[in-house]
């Protein structure tokens, strides 16, 4: 894999950190800027609905300019605001600056996917990308734990900055790391709408939310699964995320390997085992072993789903990428909200936390029949013009 992979995952790696760290650091916040936990909490929303919507806003604006250095200016950006968050007076300042770094967020994963992409040889861009997110991965088992606590140490601010410092030398590493020469030329904004009238880019889309939905149907509620029908004290919980964190950096370069070799029907094997293991943690979270076991295989096949999901909508909007593959990030978002709030919406009319899982895997098997949905229609375009050749001869 090229050198100016490790770009784009350092990147990664402090956007993914960027994302996860407040959680940790929400007491702190509130007592420091004197609001409550639940208002805190919100820097958490705030965030999710600004790669939403700043994902296709910010695509948009970069959409005539080369791809490096979109990059570049959508570090620029992700540095500024995490300066602004580290140095944030009141709470509402600190939602704003969470909002602004946010929006660099969805541009910068859709865009990198596609320069990850064009680094490589065809039968290896599935890799490149899922290299590229190892960097958001490892950002949930190495950054995350490390700055909740340097926060929790000496500050909450400390670990902005800390997040600033690693945007700069992103930004010195994409500088000096990532070629020109495999930066196509800027295709323009009406060509970048007019790839969503394809069927498939929307059914790519589609593919995502329900893909990666299942999985925040539980994993929103997995501390109170794990604690409360796994019997598991909160303290272990910390350690069975890292394990889950684990599963999700190993998931991600099976993903990337299984797509490579084949795109569609990996994606509906990795989507049939995700439901799968889904069924098993409706059983096995009863017990403390086989529920640990299960998290961390499941973490697996949960961000296995991510590189062939991305590669998916890079491949359907190969002339016109840019927008396709940020909206696509934005749909992780969408499946994440979505599915938390299907997750809750079950609880509120009954279900127990034990049966989340089953909710989850509807979700993921909905996802399954999308993917063979698209498979099909792939099959028939290519179908047809072989018959239309023998009908010639």
């Amino acid at each position: 894999m090229p050198i100016p992979l490790l770009a784009l995952a350092l990147s990664a790696f402090a956007i993914g950190t960027t994302e996860f760290v407040i959680m940790g650091l929400l007491p702190d916040v509130a007592r420091d800027l004197s609001v409550s936990i639940p208002s805190a909490g919100l820097l958490v929303s705030g965030y999710a609905l600004g790669v939403a919507v700043g994902a296709p806003v910010l695509a948009v604006l970069t959409s005539k300019m080369p791809r490096k250095a979109a990059l570049q200016a959508l570090m620029i950006v992700f540095i500024v605001g995490n300066v602004l968050c580290a140095v944030a007076a009141d709470y509402r300042m600190l939602m704003i600056a969470r909002v602004v770094t946010s929006f660099a967020h969805g541009s910068f994963f859709g865009i990198g996917a596609v320069v990850a992409a064009s680094l490589v040889a065809r039968e290896k861009q599935a890799s490149a990308i899922a290299l590229m997110f190892t960097g958001l991965t490892l950002a949930n088992v190495l950054g995350v734990p490390f700055g909740t606590f340097v926060g929790q140490s000496w500050g909450w601010r400390l670990s902005f900055w800390i997040v600033a410092v690693l945007g700069v030398l992103s930004l010195a590493g994409i500088t000096a790391l990532v070629p020109k020469r495999h930066d196509a030329a800027p295709v323009g904004l009406a060509r970048e709408v007019r790839v969503l009238k394809e069927p498939q880019v929307w059914l790519a889309l589609a593919m995502t939310v329900l893909g990666f939905g299942g999985v925040f149907v539980v994993f929103t509620y997995i501390a109170p699964i794990l604690e409360q029908v796994s019997g598991f004290s909160p303290r272990a919980v910390t350690l069975i995320l890292v394990l889950f964190g684990a599963g999700l950096t190993v998931g991600n370069v099976v993903g990337g390997k299984l797509a490579d070799r084949a795109l569609m029907p990996s994606l509906a094997g990795i989507l049939v085992a995700l439901a799968i293991v889904m069924a098993a943690f409706a059983k096995t979270s009863h017990a403390a072993v086989p529920a640990a076991v299960t998290v961390f295989v499941w973490g697996i096949a949960a961000f296995a789903t991510v590189p062939p999901l991305q590669m998916r909508v890079v491949e359907k909007a190969s002339h016109a990428p840019h927008l396709a593959s940020t909206l696509n990030i934005g749909a992780f978002n969408v499946g994440n909200a979505a599915g938390a709030w299907l997750g809750g919406f079950a609880l509120t009319q009954g279900a127990r936390l034990d049966a989340l899982p089953w909710v989850a895997v509807a979700v993921t098997i909905a996802a399954l029949f999308v993917t063979i949905l698209a498979g099909y229609l792939d099959a028939r375009r290519t179908r047809a013009p072989r018959a239309a050749t023998q009908c010639v001869s």
